[in-house]
């Protein structure tokens, strides 16, 4: 039974509306944890760690990380340690705060997260290939406008 399925036809339609956007990404989160672990028998928190600093060449200490990944610090440290043992990244002090620990990714890691990431790219376009061209422009349109009203009123 899915998040949508529980809703009753007399619920409002932004209730409705709100369990199915949550149906959807969980159907995808689900495919994409699946598919990382299938082929590349990584987890997904493995991977959106090594997308946040394959987008910052020069690293990023830990807090960022953690606020970025919204997961505790605890998290992460266990996440790197991990990636540092298979020789994706190093860890080194921030040249301008040396409690910091900033952690960049290793040649290695970079060319296996780029390896990662144009497969994760294609999952993504099979999983929206059911929508035309237009469908998928529509409904960005739609979510960017639901996004910024959401903003406007969460402040």
């Amino acid at each position: 039974m899915d998040y949508e399925t529980r809703a009753a036809d007399q619920d409002h339609d932004a209730l409705r509306l709100w369990l199915r956007l949550l149906t959807c990404s969980k159907l995808i989160e689900g495919e994409v944890r699946r598919a990382l672990h299938s082929e590349f028998d990584c987890t997904l928190p493995r991977f959106d760690l090594l997308s946040q600093l394959y987008r910052e060449p020069a690293g990023l200490s830990m807090g960022t990380l953690s606020k970025r990944l919204m997961v505790t610090g605890g998290n992460v440290t266990g996440i790197a340690d991990q990636l540092e043992k298979d020789g994706l990244l190093v860890r080194s002090n921030d040249p301008e705060d040396r409690r910091q620990i900033q952690i960049q990714l290793t040649a290695k890691g970079k060319r296996e997260f780029a390896r990662m990431a144009a497969v994760h790219e294609q999952w993504i376009i099979d999983l929206f290939s059911g929508l035309s061209d237009a469908e998928r422009g529509r409904l960005y349109a739609l979510l960017g406008s639901l996004k910024a009203s959401m903003l406007e009123h969460t402040g």
